[in-house]
């Protein structure tokens, strides 16, 4: 027996519990050298392991399948009670209600139906808060990883990791699929913004405190349980095609694609998700060498694998024995259990492969508090923190510390707050735009469609004394002393999102071009969940700045602009001069990018912007 199995038996349930995620969650490494050789298994003793083995035991091959499927939320509570199922999830934009208290009540319903059966196992409910709870409206979003990346700040993420935690478990879910480890290599790809930048470093830099920052917080018992996705080099595909072939060798795929998985694991993430793409022709969920030998074996990886949605194709035997120990199968879940029950039958599939899948998933209910405390928590509901004040002073924070400074000629920022000031562009006033897709809906949408502030709400909130006017297509700005144009991308998300061209739209340079023609001079605040060809455009205009996708507190924005904060984000991506440039990536040959990685111009005087190595972490505001 060990010490925690020691004292576990003298204390109970409810302390076993807390025991185990401690020693779950200890540790983040630094990302030293690991690539060629086998890492030592990381701390993940379970004090649960008993009473696993012992619920084990007692399954039919009926409740040990049903464990390892994850049907969508149009799932009725029958079918849960008759199939046993073991997840639920609420796709993008898989809303189960606008209010806290409308998804804590059907999540309790879902919940009872798994309550009601013979062995009362609850069901794991997941989603993906990829950047706050951003399913649900009034939820504060926080900018995307893209953004986060540029901010650089391990302390920071841990605290955004604890609102993400309880806005969360406050509507009910307790599994959320972030974060997003994807080495974006190619801009084209339509889920850049998703990954935090170019260099694995930035990843091995914040995973470890966010992965914490959301699984350590203790509500009454219940923690939320994290997903590092997707496994593996979902960011590196050719031409940067979504859902493509990654080509690579066995050096790039480690020391870039695999890296920041490293830290995650060993800051206890609970689950990893598969990815959709291919590894030299190998689709990565039957990818054996990578699901059981790499991430379970050499990594050590004790948690669950999930698949991505649909991403088995139908290949369910294979997957599972591939490694897979959850099957994300919306539709299709019917299929996957009569598939898989008839796989165990034929002896395709071990029944130890179905019991390893199964240990697994037990496991992480049991550490995650879920099968204790399975329904939603009132009382979190009646704090009212959801949305918060406080919450959104976090958000604020990372805006304002995401913001990359371009350029800045003739210091025509910071902004006075009594200047007359000009605003145009179509996302100044949008709250929709500045959120990005996996905002309330899947691609995200124009509008507004949660609360926040915009950037333009945001400089009259800032500067109240100023004169701001404001025109969407830029007519009017002569006689004023600066103007704001903030441009930018709609909405998108994966496929939806991947590009041949990332110039500015003509609608955008219109805008810009009607300003420039006053001569008024002007400040561009780019919108976008990636670097776009710029070279003509930042030429034209007197300041320049990539604000990424900021989510919904654009005052943060404001904060920079008017000098309450300096300029502290750094490009976390390559800078490309032109669309023949790209991919383009730190370390290339012939590297002659519009702005290099690393680069960000602040309002104190540096010898040269960006000369601050990539994984430092400038001093807090």
């Amino acid at each position: 027996m060990t010490m925690i199995e020691n004292l576990s038996s003298i204390l109970g349930p409810a302390v076993e519990m807390r025991l185990s995620v401690l020693v779950f969650a200890i540790g983040l490494v630094s990302g030293a050298a690991y690539a060629q050789k086998a890492l030592p298994p990381p701390v993940t003793v379970s004090p649960m392991a008993k009473r696993v083995e012992a619920l084990l035991k007692q399954m039919t091959l009926d409740e040990k399948v049903g464990q390892m499927v994850q049907p969508v939320k149009d799932i009725s509570p029958d079918d849960i009670k008759n199939f046993f199922i073991g997840s639920v999830l609420s796709g993008g934009g898989g809303s189960i209600g606008n209010l806290p208290s409308d998804w804590a009540d059907s999540y309790d319903r879902f919940q009872q139906a798994a309550l009601s059966t013979r062995l009362k196992i609850p069901i794991i409910y997941g989603l993906d808060a990829v950047h706050g709870h951003n399913n649900v409206r009034g939820a504060v979003l926080f900018p995307h990883h893209i953004g986060l990346g540029a901010a650089r700040d391990p302390e920071l993420m841990f605290r955004l990791g604890k609102v993400v935690a309880e806005e969360v478990i406050t509507t009910g879910p307790t599994w959320t699929f972030a974060p997003c480890l994807a080495v974006p290599r190619d801009e084209r790809w339509g889920r850049t913004f998703e990954g935090f930048g170019e260099d694995p470093e930035l990843g091995r830099l914040l995973v470890g405190n966010y992965i914490k920052g959301m699984q350590t917080p203790d509500f009454n018992g219940r923690h939320l349980v994290a997903c590092l996705k997707h496994w593996v080099a979902d960011g590196g595909t050719k031409d940067g095609k979504n859902a493509g072939d990654s080509i690579l060798t066995d050096k790039e795929l480690e020391n870039i694609h695999i890296a920041p998985y490293v830290p995650g694991i060993r800051a206890g993430a609970w689950t990893v998700m598969v990815s959709y793409n291919s590894i030299n022709g190998v689709p990565c969920h039957v990818n054996k060498k990578l699901i059981t030998d790499v991430l379970k074996g050499r990594l050590g990886f004790k948690g669950i694998v999930v698949s991505d949605w649909l991403g088995i194709g139908g290949r369910y035997v294979d997957a599972i024995n591939a490694g897979i120990d959850m099957a994300m199968e919306p539709t299709t879940w019917r299929q996957f259990i009569a598939a898989v029950k008839d796989g165990v039958e034929k002896k395709q599939i071990p029944m130890s492969r179905i019991d390893d899948a199964v240990r697994r998933i037990l496991t992480v209910k049991f550490e995650s508090g879920l099968m204790d405390h399975p329904l939603a928590d009132r009382e979190l509901i009646n704090k009212n923190t959801f949305g918060s004040a406080e919450h959104r002073a976090v958000a604020r924070e990372a805006v304002r510390k995401s913001l990359v400074l371009l350029k800045n000629d003739k210091n025509v920022l910071p902004l006075s707050k009594t200047a007359k000031i000009f605003v145009a562009g179509k996302c100044a006033h949008d709250i929709g735009r500045q959120c990005g897709g996996w905002s309330i809906s899947w691609e995200g949408m124009i509008g507004g469609i949660t609360e926040g502030t915009t950037i333009l709400e945001g400089i009259r909130l800032v500067a109240p004394k100023a004169k701001v006017d404001y025109d969407e297509q830029g007519t009017g700005a002569a006689d004023h002393d600066v103007a704001i144009v903030v441009l930018g991308e709609n909405p998108y998300a994966e496929a939806g999102g991947d590009r041949t061209d990332l110039h500015l739209d003509d609608g955008d340079r219109n805008v810009l071009q009607t300003v420039l023609k006053t001569g008024v001079p002007t400040v561009v605040v780019l919108v976008s969940g990636r670097p776009m060809i710029i070279t003509d455009e930042i030429k034209q205009c007197q300041g320049f700045v990539a604000a990424w996708l900021p989510g919904t507190e654009g005052n943060g924005v404001a904060d920079v602009l008017f000098g309450d904060y300096d300029f502290t984000g750094r490009l976390p991506h390559t800078w490309p001069a032109s669309m023949q440039q790209i991919p383009i990536n730190k370390g290339d040959a012939n590297y002659k990018p519009l702005f290099p990685y690393g680069f960000g111009g602040t309002y104190q005087k540096r010898k040269t912007p960006g000369d601050i190595a990539p994984n430092s972490v400038r001093k807090r505001d």
